[in-house]
């Protein structure tokens, strides 16, 4: 007589535990991350691994460091500030900052997704 395989255990989850269990197994099965965590739990939990790999870590910091050296959250908020009050007159100097915001913004979102391997879209 061959051996027999155990049944398989079932388990219901409401949506939300399901969603924290696949977010916290990463990149492993549902069911190799359970068994870790049910029979190996002295060990740490598994490193979580995103979906999309970092495909250039020196962009990326190319990156966090432009985005260090800007001023663009701190001239945004003021321009926020400015339209909600009403107060914002365009005037050429208004409208090269603005462009000049765009210029920058474009710049980061293309490195960001270089650096994260996303497709850029023209």
């Amino acid at each position: 007589m061959a051996d027999k395989r155990p049944a398989p255990f079932s388990l219901r989850l409401t949506f939300e535990q399901r969603a924290q269990l696949e977010q916290d197994a990463g990149g492993m099965s549902l069911a190799a991350y359970i068994q870790s965590r049910l029979f190996d739990s002295e060990n740490p939990a598994p490193r979580r691994r995103g979906k999309r790999p970092v495909k250039d870590h020196q962009a990326l910091a190319q990156v966090l460091g432009k985005l260090g050296q800007s001023r663009l959250s701190a001239n945004l908020n003021q321009l926020a500030r400015s339209a909600n009050s009403g107060s914002l007159p365009v005037t050429p100097d208004t409208e090269a900052a603005l462009l000049a915001a765009v210029a920058e913004i474009r710049e980061i979102r293309l490195l960001l997704m270089e650096a994260l391997n996303l497709e850029v879209e023209p």
